[in-house]
C-alpha cells in the first residue's frame, strides 16, 4: 500500500508531503496505481521546481520507497500551494477510483514555528 501524508499548517495551506511503498495492485513494472502517483507527485515536484521561487527540501530513497517534500520558505506561494492542491485531488482520485488497500492519504496539520 502507498500511503500519503499531506502536510499542511494552521492555516490549512499546504506546503509538503511524504510518500512511501508501493501500491501492490499489480506486478512491479505492471503497477498502475504506483505508475500514476509516481507521475502526479515526480511532476508536483518538478513544476514547483520550474515555476516557482519556493526553496524546498527533498528526498528520495528508491530502496526504501520513500518520497519526502516539503516547502521550507515562507509563505508558501500560491502557485506551490495550487500545485500541492491539484497533488492532492489527483491523489484523492486515485484512492476513490482503486481503493484504500492500495493508497492511503492523511492531513497531518502542524503549528509554524
Amino acid at each position: 500500500m502507498i500511503k500519503v501524508t499531506v502536510y499542511q499548517n494552521q492555516n490549512d495551506v499546504i506546503y509538503g508531503f511524504c510518500m512511501e511503498g508501493h501500491a501492490g495492485f499489480a506486478e512491479y513494472g505492471s503497477d498502475i496505481v504506483c505508475s500514476a502517483v509516481s507521475a502526479l507527485v515526480i511532476n508536483t515536484m518538478n513544476s514547483i521546481d520550474k515555476f516557482t521561487d519556493d526553496k524546498f527540501d527533498e528526498s528520495v530513497h528508491q530502496k526504501d520507497d520513500v518520497v519526502s517534500f516539503v516547502i521550507v520558505s515562507k509563505p508558501v506561494s500560491t502557485s506551490a500551494e495550487l500545485l500541492l492542491k491539484s497533488l492532492v485531488l489527483g491523489l484523492c482520485a486515485i484512492q476513490s477510483e482503486y481503493g484504500k488497500k492500495y493508497i492511503r492519504i492523511k492531513i497531518k496539520r502542524k503549528q509554524e514555528v
